[in-house]
């Protein structure tokens, strides 16, 4: 399901900030609660749902306080689908830093 690809970044955050809310209720887990067992302030729980803001830290502890971790290991994965892009992934594997672009005198 790619309901992101049409959204503007703050809408994006702002529909996984309501996934989470959705995540914490499913748990019957409070604002509090979570906040408690991730070292954050309440308000941060609160912008995080409200608003999708916070820090990548903040919503990976959020995520585990309401067992949905495991659903970040797709995030940012792209899919195999050919032999040529699997050669490709391999390689840049063992890259270590990006090329820098040469400008041509």
């Amino acid at each position: 399901m790619r309901t992101f690809n049409l959204l503007s970044s703050e809408a994006v955050c702002a529909k996984l900030g309501a996934r989470i809310k959705r995540l914490r209720l499913m748990r019957n887990l409070s604002q509090k609660e979570v906040a408690d067992m991730v070292l954050a302030s309440l308000s941060s729980i609160r912008r995080l749902e409200s608003h999708g803001q916070g820090t990548l830290l903040l919503l990976v502890r959020v995520a585990n306080a309401v067992q949905a971790v495991g659903q970040l290991d797709s995030l940012f994965t792209e899919s195999i689908q050919t032999i040529a892009q699997a050669e490709r992934e391999e390689a840049l594997s063992l890259r270590k830093r990006a090329r820098q672009i040469r400008v041509l005198k």
